[in-house]
């Protein structure tokens, strides 16, 4: 078969193309997105992995939100290599000075003030003048500026601000000192012609806009925070805010993904380059849905599992005969390998090794072994191992490595005539213990022989099971999101056995719960 493979993005010259700096803000916006909290090793892990990948900026949290996002704002700035590390505040002056101090030991610091400017939000939300809101500006973008030498404002809900007033605040924070200034989409309202002459009227219009930076910052409330992304650079800007996966507020932000691969596949339209390493780009997607417990769509653009699958009989003649016909990106370029160890019970442990590396997960010798254990008990319960069932399996098994509380054993009775019962064991802080409970079915008796073991008064919002690959003998994966006193977790577990798939979910989401009440015993959940 010969074929010519789809231009190489790093076979593009970067001759007469401007630098487009990438923003991510996952640990920011996309933890703001419900049930997606991360915990502190998490958000190291991924803000490690951004550095790795050539991000220019990372927003590493909301340092006043809590000590916890303080902490790991400040442990990210100090472990950072390469990227720029910023931390978001409010235009008040106790956000100012606690995100300062959380920076401050980064090679490159930053700090991310914002404060609203449309008349919806000045009316509503702050009840302040626009006169107000100018001496504000001014003020906390000084004090910014006094802490560091990189400073950002954004005029929050930019799109819904009158040109005049919004050239007026840009105006102000420039001359305060800000050094980049975001005109964010807040609401995902703007169309991308308009958001492309926004830029440009602001530009053109603002006497100092030469000395700032221009940044755009999209949501997806219409689906268009990409193309509107796209349409800013175009008119200008040279920064641009986003999320891996998308994530983030309502219906998340602009995908990193997205963004830097159409820089990278359509250089003929969009004459810029970012310094992101796109073969990293896969890699990231699956850390952060492992992290955030937020499932990537299958046909989710550049990095779903079908983004280079081909089932149709005339799609697959086509890649058959050149790949281009139905590709215009090569799966390698965004860290898709096109060949398959085929998994299986003789699959030994170097293959499963390398097998591994290729799904981008390097573990240590003893994560490596109790992956190992499980992937043999798999093979033996399924005739095929796929690549989606490995991830689930090492995706769990990394989540849950240190958890407190773990599932050791489960039996359970069911059938027509109840009610069904279940008997766990479960291990916690090394000690075992075992209840037996009846329900209305038998995840009912599970999650009551759960609630026996581990008192408390968390709400189930969420139960949901998909089967990782196609087949009677696919491995479940579960999705359980527990609320109590206004927090939520979402967590997920994998087995063939769908039950006992459904006891390490809610049993994981324990465990996040805990976490993130900063308790130090399994029973203070009750309260």
């Amino acid at each position: 078969m010969t074929q010519s493979a789809p231009v190489s993005p790093s076979e593009t010259t970067k001759t007469n193309r401007e630098q487009v700096f990438i923003f991510d803000t996952t640990l920011r916006d996309g933890e703001q997105s419900p049930g997606a909290s991360m915990t502190f090793e998490e958000k190291i892990a991924v803000a490690d992995l951004l550095d790795a990948m050539g991000v220019d900026i990372i927003e590493a949290g909301f340092p006043i939100a809590s000590e916890g996002d303080f902490e790991a704002v400040s442990a990210i700035a100090e472990r950072a290599k390469n990227a720029v590390i910023a931390g978001l505040a409010r235009a008040i002056e106790g956000d100012i000075a606690r995100c300062g101090e959380a920076v401050r030991k980064a090679r490159r610091p930053r700090i991310h003030t914002f404060v609203s400017t449309s008349p919806i939000h000045l009316r509503h939300q702050m009840n302040k003048s626009e006169e107000q809101v100018l001496e504000i500006i001014s003020r906390t973008v000084a004090q910014a500026r006094n802490l560091v030498d990189n400073v950002e404002w954004s005029a929050m809900d930019a799109t819904r601000t009158p040109i005049d007033y919004l050239c007026r605040c840009v105006e102000a924070a420039i001359k305060a000192g800000a050094t980049t200034i975001n005109l964010p989409d807040t609401v995902g309202y703007a169309m991308p012609e308009e958001y492309e002459t926004l830029f440009r009227a602001v530009r053109e219009r603002v006497p100092n806009s030469d000395k700032a930076i221009f940044s755009v910052h999209c949501h997806d409330d219409l689906g268009l925070a990409v193309a509107n992304t796209l349409a800013g650079v175009k008119g200008g800007a040279r920064q641009i805010e986003c999320t891996i996966n998308g994530l983030g507020e309502r219906a998340g932000n602009a995908a990193l993904e997205e963004v830097v691969m159409g820089l990278r596949v359509r250089g003929d339209s969009l004459p810029y380059y970012s310094n992101v390493d796109a073969s990293m780009l896969t890699r990231a997607s699956k850390l952060v849905s492992a992290v955030s417990s937020f499932p990537v769509q299958f046909n989710k653009a550049v990095v779903g599992r079908n983004a280079f699958a081909h089932e149709s009989g005339i799609h697959q003649d086509g890649m058959l005969k050149n790949a281009q016909t139905y590709e215009i990106m090569t799966p390698e370029s965004v860290g898709v390998s096109k060949t398959s160890l085929v998994m299986g019970k003789h699959s030994g442990r170097h293959a499963f090794k390398e097998k591994l590396k290729e799904l981008g997960y390097e573990l240590g010798d003893n994560a490596l072994e109790d992956a190992f254990i499980r992937f043999k008990d798999l093979a033996d319960r399924k005739k095929i191992v796929y690549d989606e069932d490995l991830m689930a399996l090492v995706d769990d098994e990394i989540l849950n490595a240190h958890d407190r509380i773990k599932v050791v054993a489960l039996t359970v009775i069911a059938g027509t005539k109840g009610p069904q019962s279940a008997a766990l064991t479960l291990e916690i802080d090394g000690e075992q213990v075992t209840h037996q409970a009846t329900g209305n079915g038998p995840v009912d008796a599970i999650f009551n022989a759960i609630l026996a073991l581990v008192p408390h008064h968390a709400t189930l919002e969420l139960y949901q099971v998909h089967a990782v690959t196609k087949g009677t003998d696919a491995q479940a994966e579960v999705s359980v999101r527990l609320a109590e006193d206004g927090k939520s977790v979402t967590a997920k577990g994998a087995d063939p056995d769908t039950l006992v798939a459904s006891a390490r979910a809610y049993v994981a989401s324990l465990n996040k719960l805990m976490l993130k009440r900063g308790k130090s015993r399994p029973d203070v959940l009750t309260g």
